[in-house]
């Protein structure tokens, strides 16, 4: 095949699918593209994408389809007229869901005879084409291994498990840290700004002290996962004691200290759960609805 780059078509043209067939036309795949309001296909036409006039069309172009669009009703409303014409393609849907939802897709292609790849683009539009960005699948591994060239100009492709649910819940998950991570960096940043310190200066220190955090997420997944959670670094009474400091630093400044406040309160009911003499990674028990309770290891 040389260098000849495999056919791609992608629907959806917001943000994030017009930077999906913009990165996969400079990588050289011939592209089709469809989006509801044709107008948004222009810019790409430009480039040298080729403009479907219908799904069918678009479906036809390519044994790789690409799905961007708003939401799982807009995926059906789209695909469900042409599902007849997908049989024996490879479907991946890169449509932010909940895995129940993905679930639900992969069963709608199997019944169509689609291969089916489900998708979670862990980057923003600008980040596509990176091979730093991770994109995280789940569900054939078929479509990835048929498709890598395509699916690797996008980004770092990271296959979860034939489960097709799991990319949805990796997404969830790793925003829900991203979110936690950064408020916990603008209290900080608010904190340290009190004095006249400015980001750009905390910054550089804060990042330097999410690497060494990195390792202890390192060593307390190994005690999450064994139910064991010696406190031989620091215990959750020490954290509790020490969470009052921020939050006597950051009321006299005046800062909004919900944040700590709902730390050290998750901190206070592992402590009553029993894991006061525990390592941090206890307070998993108290996050797991009901297992607060349970007799956990210590």
């Amino acid at each position: 095949m040389g260098t000849e780059r495999s056919a791609v078509t992608v629907i959806g043209l917001g943000q994030m699918g017009s930077a999906l067939a913009a990165t996969l036309l400079e990588r050289g795949h011939p592209t089709t593209v469809w989006n509801r309001s044709a107008g948004k296909a222009q810019p790409l036409v430009d480039r040298g994408a080729r403009r479907a006039a219908t799904p069918e069309e678009a479906v036809a172009a390519s044994s790789l389809v690409i799905v961007c669009v708003l939401d799982y009703d807009a995926l059906h409303a789209t695909l469900d007229p042409v599902a007849g014409s997908l049989a024996g393609k490879s479907l991946v849907n890169l449509t932010s869901g909940s895995p129940e939802q993905a679930q639900e897709a992969a069963a709608w292609a199997r019944s169509h005879s689609v291969d089916y790849l489900d998708g979670a683009i862990m980057t923003t539009p600008p980040g596509v084409g990176s091979p730093e960005m991770m994109f995280l699948y789940s569900g054939s591994r078929t479509v990835l291994d048929a498709h890598r060239p395509a699916l690797e100009a996008l980004g770092d492709p990271l296959h979860l498990g034939a489960e097709p649910g799991l990319a949805s819940l990796y997404d969830a998950a790793l925003l829900g840290l991203m979110w936690a991570t950064m408020t916990g960096w603008l209290h900080g940043t608010a904190l340290v700004g009190a004095e006249k310190i400015e980001a750009t200066s905390f910054t550089p220190v804060a990042i330097r002290w999410l690497s060494a955090v990195t390792g202890f997420l390192t060593t307390y997944a190994a005690q999450v996962d064994a139910g064991h959670y010696p406190g031989d670094d620091a215990t959750v009474d020490v954290q509790i004691a020490t969470v009052d400091h921020l939050l006597h630093a950051a009321a006299a400044r005046g800062l909004d200290n919900a944040l700590p406040e709902l730390l050290k309160a998750t901190m206070e009911r592992t402590r009553d759960a029993g894991h006061g003499s525990s390592s941090y990674a206890s307070v998993i028990e108290v996050l797991r609805k009901g297992e607060g309770e349970r007799a956990g290891a210590v």
